[in-house]
């Protein structure tokens, strides 16, 4: 079974809209769902500087400060053959729509809160999104 780390940035507009991925249909893990920016960490790598790579990689963004939310094992998913380790960040931007350059996927876009549950999730992202929801500093 194959084990590797993974490093997601859940970045939030001033409006509260968080920046969410439209994976490709040929994606390796979660094809054509919703999910957040983010990717392997590189032998060595930190996981918060690997957030940060990525996050520019796949959204021509740099990130502020930046949080840990959680971090631990990618959540359960039938036929799911690897045993992953999630880091999990999130920050603030004042990035705008248009100040976003898609690197990866099919879309990369600001999706207003009160939306984000409505996508078709990655299952890894719906935990996260669920548990950034939930927080009273985003009341």
């Amino acid at each position: 079974m194959a084990t590797y780390s993974i490093a997601l940035v859940l970045l939030v507009d001033p409006a509260g809209a968080v920046l969410m991925q439209h994976r490709d249909a040929d994606a390796p893990v979660s094809p054509n769902q919703w999910s957040l920016p983010g990717g392997h960490l590189e032998p060595g790598e930190a996981p918060e500087a690997a957030a940060r790579r990525e996050l520019l990689e796949e959204t021509g963004l740099s990130a502020g400060e930046l949080r840990p939310l959680w971090s631990g094992p990618r959540p359960y998913e039938e036929g799911f053959p690897h045993t992953v380790t999630v880091h999990v960040f999130e920050g603030t931007t004042q990035a705008r729509q248009e100040d976003v350059v898609l690197g990866e996927g099919q879309a990369m876009v600001f999706v207003p809160r009160g939306e984000v549950l409505d996508r078709e999730l990655a299952v890894s992202s719906a935990q996260f999104l669920a548990l950034h929801l939930a927080s009273p500093d985003q009341e």
